[in-house]
């Protein structure tokens, strides 16, 4: 087998293609022939050891795959030889081959490209989990996405509109808000060229939305959090601006307003029998052609260096997949 390893986390410069042996499956694990891995912000993070969770080293980055069981370990048995299966366990995607942990691989139905699959359940579990579970997104309400052409901000469109919700999309530029109109977004705001309240007060009557779905942080979080509505829910789904932002909260007070935290992963492990009622019916929206993942493009895994320039560059729409031919 083949692997970008990382045995110094100073950046991506650091990752080097390697041959390993390819190793078999312990108690609980399979071995997957990997089709597919998406490039998610995290898999930046992690190489540049910014990540909350810091793997021993050296270890293989690409937290998300899709791809083709190839043996499993004692003790599985949901699992077979063949099997199509998808996989979000933190590190090992960004190889020919990797272990996984059985617990942690959907079951793919007949239908559902591995492409697709690779970049579906860390967006479409997060937006979900945020929006209906955290959020309690309610029919007619109003739904402010920042970040909104990215992986999360798309799946997030998406699933607001599925709940019969308006959605205000946020994003820096144009063409990404053009995007986020091509996915479902009712109305759009240029955070680059626009004033955040300013735009919010104007569509939405001075009501201000109801839910704010952040995974931006940064400079945009207490503008959005001054705009919301009376009840409304601030979800606190990431920083990929980078700064983690402070909030008075006496704010709260004054709006009857909650800053509601969302972290799917741990949702996934304490309550793994709702966790799995949701990606069920995820799947089965998808295989409806409810949603979809947008994929930015696809790209040879031998180009993982250039997939994290373009992420880099900000200039992604929806998802970068890296494929193994």
């Amino acid at each position: 087998m083949h692997a970008w390893l990382c045995e110094n986390p100073i950046g991506v410069d650091a990752l080097t293609w390697k041959e390993l042996p390819t190793p078999q499956p312990a108690k609980g694990q399979v071995l997957i022939r990997i089709q597919a891995a998406s490039l998610n912000f995290p898999d930046l993070l992690i190489v540049q050891n910014k990540y909350q969770m810091k793997p021993e080293l050296p270890f293989v980055p690409g937290s998300e795959y899709a791809g083709i069981v190839e043996a499993v370990g004692e003790g599985v048995t949901h699992l077979k030889v063949g099997d199509a299966v998808a996989c979000l366990s933190g590190t090992g995607g960004f190889a020919t081959h990797t272990l996984a942990p059985a617990k942690l691989c959907m079951p793919l139905p007949k239908g559902f490209s591995p492409v697709d699959a690779a970049a579906f359940i860390m967006i479409y579990a997060t937006s979900h989990h945020a929006l209906m579970d955290r959020g309690q997104l309610q029919p007619g309400e109003t739904v402010l996405v920042l970040g909104a052409a990215g992986g999360v901000g798309m799946s997030a469109i998406q699933i607001a509109k599925l709940a019969g919700a308006k959605v205000i999309a946020a994003a820096s530029s144009d063409e990404k808000l053009a995007f986020c109109k091509q996915l479902g977004a009712d109305e759009t705001i240029n955070y680059s060229t626009e004033d955040l309240r300013e735009r919010l007060k104007e569509l939405t009557g001075s009501h201000g939305p109801d839910v704010i779905y952040d995974p931006v942080g940064g400079p945009f979080t207490e503008p959005a959090f001054r705009s919301i509505a009376w009840r409304g829910r601030h979800l606190v789904v990431g920083f990929a601006a980078g700064d983690i932002p402070a909030i008075k909260i006496n704010l709260a007070l004054v709006k009857g307003a909650s800053i509601v935290g969302v972290f799917w992963g741990d949702f996934a492990r304490r309550e793994p029998e709702a966790n799995a009622k949701m990606m069920q019916e995820l799947a089965t929206w998808y295989l409806k052609g409810k949603i979809k993942p947008v994929i930015d493009r696809e790209m040879p895994m031998s180009e993982l260096k250039a997939a994290y320039a373009r992420m880099g560059s900000r200039e992604v729409k929806g998802k970068l997949v890296l494929v193994n031919e």
